[in-house]
Order: structure tokens, then C-alpha cells, then sequence
């Protein structure tokens, strides 16, 4: 990358603001479609705390600490949403956050869940080459294609394939995509080779920020390019709306961390879960 990128506290606002508004999305796409789980989500002093049923990786917050000084009270606030819907407390903490609060997670008993590599890319008109609903990148490669909304199913099924190595996480897969290709302001990418879809990607666009996310590959289709295919499809379509700026968020050192950077990806910055019981 030739564009110099300042991982700074503006930077971290940009980033966290996406990552939140997909989930937030997501929150309200489930509770369309599953008003009986009660899913919903509060914005709590630019903090924005997600249910989405107790124990789904979406139940937590996003930007603690970024847009406004953490203090008891905006945490008690925080607790308290979850603790009347019976979730443990989870929040995704950038290191850009007010160092203040530090102190206020350990007073209150938290402990690290985990760590993640935030990643990202400037956009550059080099990618703006897409007008159609069909990305071709290489004739005699696997081809893109932006899914209509009557496919969210097939998507899902095509996502959940890729993790059919374990039967009980692709089924959790594809319920979770089932709600993400209905989300507002997401977009969904399938991969063919010959006449079979064989990959998944999606794209939520917020404020001229492309977050990519929804990555998996058939096990039988790997190593054939698929996923390169959608990096550089999703690239070209965020670049042709207009962003300025992709991110996606991966396990560190992870095989989506090293896609993402293969596909010109920088880790800026990492983040830590904290998490404790509601009980």
C-alpha cells in the first residue's frame, strides 16, 4: 500500500462505528424475522450494546471507551441491559480506548475472553471497475456474482458448507447467515467454479467503510482461488459505491488473517474481549 494510514483514536471511531452498525443490522434482521428472541440494541453513550440471544457471539458492545470517557455509571447502564435478558457481559475493546477504562473493567471483576486483529486497506479508484451484478476477474477462474435477496437461503448454504467439517457448527453457520444476508446495508457475494457456488463472502458498508466478513470455502473447492475472487470482487464493488476504506476483524495469524493480508490488508491495531457472568 502506497497510502499512509494512521492508526489513531479517528481511525478506531471509523472502524468500531462499522463493526457496530453490522451488528446492529444484524439485531434488527433477527428480530424481523424472530420477534420471539427479543433481539435488540441500545446505544449507550456511542457505546452500542447488542442482544441477539444469550450466548451468540453478536451479544456484547462495540466502541467502549472510543466516543466518550467510560465511567460506573455508563457501565452499571451497560450490566444492567444484559443482565434483564439473562447474558453474561461481553465487550469488544479497542486499544485506541480511553485508558480510563482499564481500571473500571478490573475494579468490576472482568477478565480477557479473547483477542482479535483488526485489518485494513485504503481504496483507490484502481478497484472501481464493477457496474454489473457479475464481477468477471479471470475467464478461466472462478467467477463473483452479488446474490439477489430471494437467495439468502442458498447463500447461507453455500457459507455453512464451508465449515461441514463439523456438522453442529454449520448448522449454527447457516442460521447466523440466514440472518446476515437479510441485514440492511449488507450486501452477499457467492464464488462459482464451472456451474457450482462454492464460496461465500458479504460486505456491510457504513460511511464510506467496507467491512468485509462472511468468508468460507467448500472443503473440496480450496486452494482454486475462490476466496482471492472475492477480496478482489468485494474490493472493486465497495470502491465503485464510493468507500474509501476496508476493514475485516480475524483470529490473530488465523488463515482469514493471512487471505486478508495476501489481499493487501495491514493489521492496525489488536483487540481484547472482556468478558464476565451476569450471575
Amino acid at each position: 500500500m502506497t497510502d499512509l494510514l494512521f492508526a489513531d483514536l479517528a481511525l478506531a471511531q471509523r472502524l468500531e462505528r462499522t463493526e457496530a452498525h453490522a451488528n446492529a443490522a444484524f439485531v434488527e434482521a433477527r428480530a424481523s424475522l424472530t420477534p420471539e428472541s427479543g433481539a435488540t440494541w441500545r446505544d449507550m453513550r456511542g457505546c452500542w450494546a447488542m442482544f441477539d440471544g444469550v450466548g451468540s457471539p453478536l451479544t456484547q458492545t462495540f466502541g467502549l471507551g472510543v466516543f466518550d470517557t467510560p465511567d460506573a455509571e455508563q457501565l452499571d447502564a451497560i450490566e444492567a441491559f444484559f443482565a434483564e435478558r439473562g447474558a453474561d457481559v461481553m465487550h469488544e475493546v479497542s486499544p485506541m480506548a480511553d485508558m480510563a477504562l482499564l481500571p473500571l473493567l478490573a475494579s468490576r471483576g472482568y477478565a480477557v475472553v479473547e483477542w482479535s486483529t483488526v485489518l485494513v486497506r485504503p481504496l483507490s479508484q484502481d478497484f472501481a471497475n464493477v457496474g454489473s451484478k457479475e464481477i468477471p476477474l479471470n475467464a478461466s477462474g472462478p467467477r463473483v456474482r452479488v446474490v439477489n435477496a430471494d437467495e439468502a437461503d442458498h447463500w447461507a448454504a453455500v457459507a455453512a458448507e464451508g465449515w461441514g467439517e463439523t456438522p453442529e457448527l454449520a448448522d449454527f453457520m447457516r442460521s447466523l447467515g440466514q440472518v446476515s444476508a437479510r441485514a440492511d446495508g449488507t450486501w452477499s457475494f457467492l464464488a462459482s467454479i464451472g456451474n457450482a457456488d462454492v464460496a461465500s463472502g458479504a460486505l456491510h458498508i457504513h460511511e464510506g467503510v467496507a467491512l468485509f466478513a462472511g468468508a468460507s470455502t467448500r472443503p473440496d473447492a480450496r486452494r482454486q482461488g475462490a476466496q482471492r475472487a472475492l477480496f478482489d470482487a468485494r474490493l472493486s464493488y465497495a470502491t465503485h459505491v464510493g468507500c474509501d476504506l476496508a476493514m475485516m476483524v480475524a483470529a490473530p495469524g488465523s488463515t482469514s488473517q493471512k487471505n486478508a493480508q495476501r489481499a493487501g490488508f495491514r493489521p492496525v491495531y489488536t483487540r481484547v474481549k472482556w468478558g464476565k457472568p451476569t450471575n
